[in-house]
């Protein structure tokens, strides 16, 4: 375990600045708005924003405000926070990010869960501050097994999970591969494919099914490409920071509760910061290949005995039927809130808080 600071040259701001000035901007026809993608008009907007007003350093600093870390577990680097509690008993809780998310997306829950929870919540290999690994073969199960190792080497015998997005995948593996610790897993996002069974769905069920068959119509392009040709995309993404904040921005326009902008659900430079760790980092392209990883292994479909609770936040990418994910969960806690989207922790911070501690004191 290695002591870890953010510290980014100046040179890499100065860098940016001038690519986001020199940007190259595309032709748009008249009155697509969001239909075809990020709006020119508003993408210049928050571009103008970014190099003229957005201040990095005082970011860095909140973050570095929080002790840090890094270790090498499997042959890849591992960065994470640590956040012990000032109750000696509280129970630890690693809490896992996705994509296209990061370590920033929980500034918001650190201090109301730390009061009951030690926290541990690392950059997934091959994102963010932990970096590309030099191997391929990093997916949801291989996660977790290093995940399960970075606990035990924390002294954690005894912890907690939750997660939304990738993260949700990988904190229920955990409970799979290291169910003799793991007391309880808690989702923010649980897809239910149904497979050919049917019986016994209501109309609200169908509906939330319907969601699901809009995404992958019409929402999963992105997941596609990142899927087949992660390489090939990280060349754009690398070399062009408002290449790679229209890559983001999209879906956090198209998960969160929002009506036009993403700013009316997560803070302008909260999302801003999200996109600097990508930016800064060069893990747009190797952040991509879990999509690979994961087609050519991952499956929801093994069962897990280990205490789960799912929270569900309406503007979800495709709400969960209870019924499908009881068929391979053991759900013992299941909330439905009013608002919030896929970014919980970023959107919705005191309910996600709340909902995580209720259900680890129940356990």
């Amino acid at each position: 375990m290695e002591p870890y600071r953010i510290q980014i040259p100046q040179s890499q701001l100065d860098d940016l600045h001038t690519r986001l000035a020199n940007t190259r901007w595309p032709a748009e026809p008249d009155g697509t708005g969001w239909a075809d993608g990020v709006p020119v008009a508003y993408l210049k907007d928050l571009v103008e924003h970014w190099r003229t007003r957005y201040d990095w350093r005082a970011w860095e600093a909140r973050l570095n405000a929080f002790p840090q870390f890094t270790t090498t577990i499997d042959g890849a680097n591992i960065h994470f926070l640590h956040v012990r509690s000032a109750r000696a008993d509280a129970l630890p809780l690693v809490l896992t990010h996705g994509w296209p998310g990061s370590v920033v997306e929980f500034l918001d829950v650190v201090e109301p869960l730390s009061r009951d929870f030690h926290l541990v919540i690392p950059s997934m290999p091959n994102y963010g501050f932990s970096g590309p690994t030099r191997d391929t073969g990093w997916d949801v199960r291989r996660i977790a097994t290093a995940w399960a190792e970075l606990m035990a080497r924390l002294g954690y015998e005894r912890y907690g999970a939750q997660g939304g997005d990738w993260g949700s995948a990988v904190s229920r593996d955990l409970g799979i591969v290291d169910a003799e610790h793991v007391v309880g897993v808690h989702l923010n996002m649980v897809l239910t494919f149904p497979g050919d069974d049917l019986s016994g769905l209501t109309d609200d069920d169908r509906a939330r099914l319907g969601m699901l068959q809009h995404f992958a119509d019409d929402m999963s392009g992105y997941q596609r490409i990142q899927g087949t040709r992660p390489q090939t995309l990280a060349y754009g993404l690398t070399d062009s920071p408002v290449g790679q904040l229209a890559w983001i921005v999209e879906k956090f326009k198209e998960w969160t509760d929002s009506e036009d902008v993403p700013e009316e659900a997560v803070d302008r430079d909260l999302l801003l910061t999200n996109v600097m760790v990508y930016w800064l980092t060069a893990t747009a392209g190797s952040s991509a290949r879990l999509y690979k990883e994961a087609t050519r292994s991952w499956t929801a479909t093994e069962v897990s005995t280990t205490p789960t609770a799912v929270a569900v936040f309406p503007a979800e990418i495709a709400l969960p039927v209870r019924s499908i994910a009881e068929r391979t969960n053991t759900i013992v806690r299941w909330t439905e809130f009013d608002r919030g989207g896929h970014f919980a922790a970023l959107e919705q911070p005191a309910l996600l808080a709340n909902d995580v501690r209720a259900f680890f004191q129940s356990l």
